[in-house]
């Protein structure tokens, strides 16, 4: 298998970079008194993590999760249409862009996907073919969207999910056919597009 670094967004390499110099001590500052810290405040959208290999591959979302009901108030919310807007670019999840990690050029649909790392929206079209757009700025808040730096839109199947969806969910997996599917699914909906390595 080859081993191809990901490329992750570059605010993980800061941090990255920085701990080393974080770790060492001050050369003047007298010593801190001791302090408990406090841990973050858990988000109202948790963030997730999900892969998978196929043909020696692995792609990877990075993604966080709202729920269909408003955290704050535990009321229902109106998802597509209301929530999501159909005909506007959506940040898919919540929080920072989500992200799609690949090692080895893919193809998404009928569209090339180079190795790297890209953040991935949503166009919903109601009544129409909604398109997931890869974009090549990454490190991005969410709603921060430049289409200037689209790499590709990338039309996906509309179909309703077993079950309503409670927790929006992304998932890649392999299916029996060879290669694999990427799924977006929320509420009454679920989007598919297949892929599959570079030959």
């Amino acid at each position: 298998m080859k081993h191809v670094k990901l490329i992750v967004p570059a605010l993980a390499l800061s941090l990255a970079a920085a701990l080393p110099l974080l770790a060492q001590p001050a050369a003047t500052a007298p010593a801190a008194p001791a302090t408990t810290a406090k841990p973050a405040p858990a988000r109202l959208s948790p963030a997730a993590i999900t892969s998978t290999v196929i043909d020696d591959n692995r792609v990877t979302l990075v993604y966080s999760r709202p729920f269909t009901k408003d955290p704050k108030t535990g009321a229902a919310r109106k998802i597509w249409g209301g929530l999501v807007p159909n005909g506007e670019v959506w940040r898919l999840g919540a929080n920072e862009a989500s992200l799609l990690l690949t090692q080895q050029p893919i193809t998404i649909g009928s569209a090339t996907i180079p190795a790297g790392a890209y953040s991935i929206f949503l166009l919903p079209v109601e009544n129409g073919t909604s398109k997931l757009i890869v974009n090549k700025q990454i490190g991005q808040w969410g709603s921060q969207y430049d289409e200037k730096q689209d790499l590709a839109r990338i039309d996906l199947k509309t179909s309703a999910p077993a079950s309503s969806v409670d927790q929006f969910t992304m998932s890649v997996a392999k299916v029996p056919t060879g290669g694999g599917v990427l799924t977006i699914a929320w509420d009454n909906q679920e989007f598919s597009v297949p892929y599959a390595v570079k030959k």
